[in-house]
């Protein structure tokens, strides 16, 4: 398995702690460099301090298309190719029944869950088409599938992510490009911390 992934470069959002920065760690050990993009610069860095190799760590926030662009193209000029994309940057949010949401609650976490992963997809599909090669695999949750009480803008955007991923596989199915997408349930991370 340590040679599966030999000569492939990975970027993987939100990769700095917890779910993100575990796939990070696998995806290096099957032989990936891996770019770890997150919105904290030191914990990705420590990440890739501890990963080692070829493994480098870019800050960016993934709610801005501009930035996400730049992130693709730091990657394309460091390592001259992007064969997989691991969309994991998350937040829960506030837990709060709808009534108490504010628009700010909505609008951040769908910026975060969705929206972000949208911009990646649109921002590696072409060098992945133009290749005839790549892996997408998008985090959802099992509240994308189920609706967690008192979390509607969270289960609202890892549906979304659900949709997206959906409708994605099925435009590149014939371009070489797998899209698929991956529902944990609740893992002990530091989204965790956002909730009583």
């Amino acid at each position: 398995m340590s040679l599966l992934l030999s000569g492939q470069t990975a970027i993987v959002t939100g990769a700095a702690t917890g779910i993100g920065e575990a796939i990070a760690i696998r995806l290096a050990g099957s032989g990936a460099t891996i770019a770890i993009v997150d919105l904290d610069l030191f914990d990705a860095e420590r990440v890739a301090r501890a990963i080692g190799g070829g493994t480098f760590a870019i800050r960016a926030d993934v709610t801005r298309s501009a930035e996400v662009k730049q992130v693709v193209e730091t990657v394309l000029a460091r390592t001259g190719r992007i064969d997989i994309l691991v969309n994991d940057a998350g937040i829960a949010g506030r837990a709060a029944p709808i009534w108490e949401q504010t628009d700010d609650d909505w609008h951040r976490n769908i910026a975060v869950n969705l929206t972000a992963p949208f911009y990646f997809c649109r921002e590696v599909i072409p060098h992945m088409r133009n290749r005839g090669y790549g892996r997408i695999v998008n985090i959802a949750s099992i509240a994308g599938k189920e609706g967690n009480p008192r979390m509607v803008a969270y289960s609202a955007s890892k549906a979304g992510v659900i949709g997206l991923t959906k409708s994605l596989g099925k435009e590149v199915a014939t371009d070489g490009i797998c899209v698929n997408a991956v529902s944990p349930a609740v893992v002990r991370t530091r989204i965790l911390d956002q909730l009583t």
